[in-house]
């Protein structure tokens, strides 16, 4: 076992994203995942059906007691539905300065229902970003943060780089991702067959995994949330960020296509693919 990744983000009763994909994806991939729970979701392939919020004095104790005691190579951010929420994580890392943060910016679910509430979009690119060592947005998460329409590569990159001037570029973190300031932009929504999934910094634009095709399986619940905790394991294993996207998104691929084929709406990713295909 390498790695520590405390996940801070909202839990799925339904087992296919937030908190439990987080805990999945990062013990599949030999890593040990903490948790600080944001919120609980009554929640399956069909949508959510309702939410609880936890006291923000709780969320801070859950944090404080993992960090203080086992520490982390890598802190991960998933649902934060609040500004108020935003707000007290941030300061809560203030005093944790040298743990690189990825931040998956989650605004909806797959099914469509609201993640993140209007009024902290502002918390979120003001106030979250400013402390993300990365961030990996899909299309519309992409375009709310930065007012950009994204229609096609140039315009996904031109977003990138947008974003990655939000982000902590001055952050003391380790070699493999020094420079920082990186945006994994997840090209899913785009129109066409070609999957185009960039690492996109101030300094450069690679493409990952070329070549890749659109899966056309309805089990896609979940894959933002996987996406991250593997880039968020990936660097807390020593990886380099692009390594670690790449693996990323290859680890996706695979849970999609390995699919168990569970549930009626947007169907869970089977994350122990690799071990027992």
């Amino acid at each position: 076992m390498k790695g520590r990744v405390l996940i801070i983000a909202g839990s799925d009763s339904g087992g296919g994203a937030g908190i439990q994909a987080d805990i999945k994806t990062i013990t599949a991939l030999g890593g040990f995942a903490m948790t600080a729970l944001t919120a609980l979701t009554a929640q399956n392939t069909e949508g959510v059906h309702g939410v609880q919020e936890v006291p923000l004095d709780f969320i801070e104790q859950q944090i404080r007691v993992c960090l203080d005691d086992v520490g982390a190579d890598v802190i991960k951010t998933g649902m934060l539905h609040g500004a108020a929420v935003i707000e007290r994580v941030v300061a809560v890392l203030d005093d944790y300065p040298d743990i690189p943060l990825v931040c998956d910016p989650v605004m909806r679910a797959k099914g469509g229902a609201v993640l993140l509430q209007d009024s902290a979009q502002a918390a979120l690119k003001d106030v979250l970003l400013p402390r993300a060592t990365l961030v990996t947005p899909n299309v519309p998460e992409a375009e709310a943060l930065t007012g950009l329409t994204i229609v096609d590569a140039q315009t996904l990159a031109a977003a990138g780089r947008a974003l990655s001037a939000h982000l902590n570029a001055s952050l003391n973190v380790p070699l493999n991702i020094q420079g920082a300031g990186w945006a994994l932009m997840k090209g899913g929504h785009l129109p066409g067959e070609a999957m185009i999934d960039l690492l996109v910094s101030a300094q450069s634009c690679q493409p990952l995994v070329p070549g890749r095709r659109r899966s056309a399986s309805r089990h896609t619940h979940g894959t933002g949330c996987t996406l991250a905790a593997a880039l968020a394991i990936g660097i807390a294993q020593g990886m380099d960020a692009f390594a670690a996207a790449q693996r990323a998104v290859r680890f996706v691929a695979g849970a999609m296509a390995q699919a168990p084929g569970y549930g009626t709406g947007h169907g869970p990713l089977n994350h122990a693919w690799q071990t027992h295909p």
